[in-house]
């Protein structure tokens, strides 16, 4: 759980569980409040606002914003029973957006939780 947590935190890692990010430019590491900007492998860059980190609850959320497309994000890693990591992510938005970004956050989701 500890590993798939840290790659949540360090923004420069985003792009090696995320396979649609190319690059963040952020801090590098998150905190509520942060802004940056996620650059995609295709389209244009996606503002966002880190609203909240829980680091003991393993949790956080952001707001993206691409253009007049706003989303919400809301992101958790668990410890599954027996061994394991598994994550959690609600996503709030246009549900045609949602519909179309739900299987890259998923494919995402799970690099994130593999070994």
């Amino acid at each position: 759980m500890e590993r798939a947590w840290q790659r949540y935190v360090r923004t420069s890692a985003w792009p090696t569980w995320a396979p649609q990010i190319r690059a963040v430019e952020a801090e590098a590491e998150l905190r509520a409040g942060m802004r940056g900007r996620v650059v995609p492998v295709v389209g244009p860059g996606v503002g966002f606002v880190v609203e909240a980190v829980d680091h003991e609850a393993r949790t956080w959320c952001w707001r993206v914003r691409v253009g007049p497309v706003r989303m919400r994000l809301w992101h958790a890693v668990r410890v599954l029973t027996p061994s394991g990591t598994e994550t959690e992510l609600r996503i709030e938005g246009p549900a045609a957006v949602v519909v179309v970004y739900a299987p890259l956050a998923r494919r995402a989701l799970r690099r994130l939780v593999s070994p």
